[in-house]
């Protein structure tokens, strides 16, 4: 009878040391997928925010509209820069500037609406850099309707929308499409901020 009590008590040891082991491997297991896991996400998370912030494309070597790569735009301003050195560089169409033309749009203070009702304000300069140089003129007799596109879009934004990355980022793609609609045919390249302050 002792015999029989001591051979069961070695069974329920045996299996509570199995049972041990089990749940000591399943958390080794674990530990292992998650191991693996986090750094798959994180390059994911890492891939998606470049691809979204559009530097994706300037890290793979992606080509522009033009067909160069973004690498070789280097070489253009190089050369502007050196003819901006001597006498006969300061403008005309060989030796003037690299970049586009900008054309400074006023600043403008809007109301953005908050969650709690606190008046807050939205200071904003930007400045549109054009395609052509001979669309300078175009736009700046449309400079009215372009200011009224932006003030009627930014009334309309809450101070949530402005903040991130991201919402400086929707900011500036919904001002160009805005733009873009206002000085019709004429084709804006990009809106690029001066100054955001948001009391």
């Amino acid at each position: 009878m002792a015999e029989e009590d001591e051979n069961q008590e070695d069974k329920e040891e045996g299996a509570e040391g199995e049972a041990a082991e089990g749940e000591a491997k399943s958390g080794f297991g674990k530990k292992k997928i998650l191991m693996i896991a986090v750094p798959v996400v994180l390059l994911l998370v890492v891939g998606a925010g470049l691809y979204f912030t559009g530097m994706l494309d300037s890290l793979l070597g992606a080509k522009t509209e033009s067909g160069e790569t973004a690498g070789e735009d280097a070489h253009p301003a190089e050369h502007g820069a050196e003819s901006a050195k001597d006498e006969h560089g300061e403008g005309g169409e060989h030796g003037g500037s690299a970049g586009g033309v900008f054309l400074e749009i006023p600043t403008m203070i809007v109301n953005l609406e908050s969650d709690d009702g606190t008046p807050r304000y939205l200071r904003l300069t930007v400045q549109l850099e054009l395609e052509n140089p001979s669309d300078r003129e175009a736009v700046e007799a449309v400079t009215p309707r372009v200011v009224d596109q932006f003030q009627t879009y930014l009334r309309e934004l809450r101070v949530r929308d402005l903040r991130g990355s991201a919402g400086i980022y929707r900011l500036q793609m919904e001002l160009l499409s805005r733009v873009n609609q206002a000085a019709a045919p004429t084709k804006i390249k990009d809106v690029l901020f001066q100054e955001i302050l948001i009391q």
